[in-house]
Parts: structure tokens; C-alpha cells; sequence
């Protein structure tokens, strides 16, 4: 069988089999940037973070993230909530994309859904320091992006139902008891760092 082979050469014959066939089919060419290819939902490109409906920030400041990533591109800073003591959120929140390797860890470590990734992969700039996006920029992100980071959470089934609310799946939102640090009473439950609080605690500082 193998002097066969060697004599009528098969290997090769099936190889030009195969570059006659696509010889003869249409080419198709994409006229990038104008048309592009279909991205799955679980694509890994930028970075974003996410809010709850009610615009309240996801991230709770807990750095796992942070500990999760291999390039560590991850930095964050966390803080409490004025007022609840128990209850912490990302003061700031920084990432390198010169260095992120697009792995998907740190969405895998987060524990209440704050970050996906959408399919943004166009970010080629002149300057390489706008590829240090701080928390403003990774909201904004995931603003323009919603749809792209419920989609890439829900393939990867990181989604217990708070993005895409299901019966029998619940709300991974922390619960904190609300404390009130001066008088040491209970506060009306408040949870996490609403934008209109956020903004109000940058003025006083």
C-alpha cells in the first residue's frame, strides 16, 4: 500500500482535489469596514461594567476580579457607602487593555455580574494611553453595550436571572443590613451606590 502511495503519489492528488474545488467557488469578500462579520454572543472584547436597572453600580469593590486576572491589568480601589459602613463599592476602577489577554476570568469571578464583555474589537488608537480606561470609561462601555454584555454573561451562563429575569432564578444582588453609624440604628434598607448618590459624594470630596 505504501509503494502504491509513493508511485501515483495520493497524498498529492488529494490535495489538489481539494484546491480545484475551491477554485471554482465564488469568491466573497467583505468590504470592511462597511460590512463586517457576525460576532457570537460569546465573544471576548472590551471590557465594560454594568448597573443594575434601577442604575444602580454592580460592583461592590471586591477585587476578585482583580485577583483573578493572569496579566494583572486589573486595579481596584474600594471604598464604603457614606453612611453604611457595611456596604462598599469601586471608588475607582482601572484597566489596562495594552496588557489584557481578553481570557474572560475576571467576568468568571465576579460575583454579582458587574462586568462582560462585549464585541467591540476595533481599538486601535494613536496614543496608548487611551487604552487605560478608568470606571467612567468601563460604564460607558457598558451603556453603549448593554445588549452585547447581557448576551455574553446569558452564552456564558453567568446570568442567575438578573439580567434576564427567570422563574426560579434569583436576584445575585448583595443584601447589606443598613446600619446608621451614628445614632446605631437600623436604616431603612438601601443597597449599593446609586449614580445620583455617587455624584453627590464625588462633589463633597
Amino acid at each position: 500500500m505504501g509503494l502504491i502511495r509513493n508511485i501515483f503519489m495520493t497524498e498529492l492528488l488529494m490535495g489538489l482535489k481539494i484546491v480545484f474545488m475551491q477554485m471554482f467557488k465564488p469568491t466573497i469578500t467583505l468590504q470592511y469596514p462597511h460590512v463586517k462579520h457576525p460576532i457570537p454572543d460569546g465573544y471576548r472584547g472590551l471590557m465594560s461594567l454594568l448597573r443594575y436597572e434601577d442604575g444602580t453600580e454592580r460592583c461592590v469593590g471586591c477585587s476578585l476580579c482583580e485577583a483573578a486576572c493572569p496579566s494583572n491589568c486589573i486595579k481596584v480601589v474600594s471604598d464604603e457607602v457614606p453612611g453604611q459602613p457595611l456596604v462598599r463599592y469601586a471608588r475607582e476602577y482601572y484597566l489596562d487593555i495594552t496588557r489584557c489577554i481578553f481570557c474572560g476570568f475576571c467576568t468568571e469571578a465576579c460575583p454579582v455580574d458587574a462586568l462582560a464583555m462585549t464585541k467591540v474589537y476595533e481599538a486601535a488608537v494613536y496614543d496608548r494611553r487611551d487604552l487605560m480606561f478608568d470606571k467612567a470609561k468601563l460604564y460607558e462601555l457598558g451603556e453603549r453595550y448593554l445588549e452585547d454584555g447581557k448576551a455574553y454573561l446569558t452564552h456564558h451562563r453567568m446570568d442567575d436571572g438578573t439580567l434576564h429575569p427567570v422563574e426560579g432564578l434569583g436576584d445575585n444582588r448583595y443584601h447589606f443590613p443598613a446600619v446608621d453609624a451614628e445614632h446605631g440604628g437600623v436604616q431603612p434598607e438601601q443597597i449599593g451606590l446609586t449614580a445620583e448618590a455617587l455624584e453627590v459624594e464625588e462633589t463633597t470630596r
